[in-house]
């Protein structure tokens, strides 16, 4: 494994730890501010940093989510050129709402750019899984 791929999962590893602890200062700080998203979850797609928190907050506010844990696993990092890179995994999510406790199986893609030292996400894309979504 290359120094790259080394950095680029450890840039991920803290993106997802934080994601998997609630911890949104810690997550929102592995993007970058122009960083974009889409989620299925979404109708729409969020342009920014700024926007996604703003969404966040508003899941917090609304239905009381809170994510309890998140495992990543099936993990890959393709290299695209020396500043950049794609990192894919299937995810595994609980979370909770007034609902209450939910546990999704999805496959996430999110996109680092190298920021100085530091690998910053600037895309994310999160899809079910196929078996989630009942497709084959």
């Amino acid at each position: 494994m290359s120094s790259t791929e080394q950095q680029v999962l450890a840039a991920a590893d803290a993106l997802i730890d934080a994601f998997g602890r609630h911890d949104s200062t810690a997550y929102f700080a592995a993007f970058a501010p122009e960083a974009t998203f889409v989620f299925h979850h979404v109708d729409t797609l969020l342009e920014s940093r700024n926007a996604y928190r703003r969404r966040w907050r508003e899941w917090e506010r609304d239905e009381g989510f809170a994510v309890l844990a998140c495992e990543s696993r099936e993990r890959a990092v393709q290299q695209v050129g020396g500043d950049a890179a794609i990192f894919t995994h299937a995810v595994r999510t609980t979370l909770r709402t007034r609902a209450g406790e939910v546990r999704l199986d999805e496959r996430e893609t999110i996109v680092f750019a190298r920021r100085g030292e530091r690998w910053l996400a600037i895309h994310e894309h999160l899809s079910p899984l196929p078996a989630a979504a009942g497709g084959a």
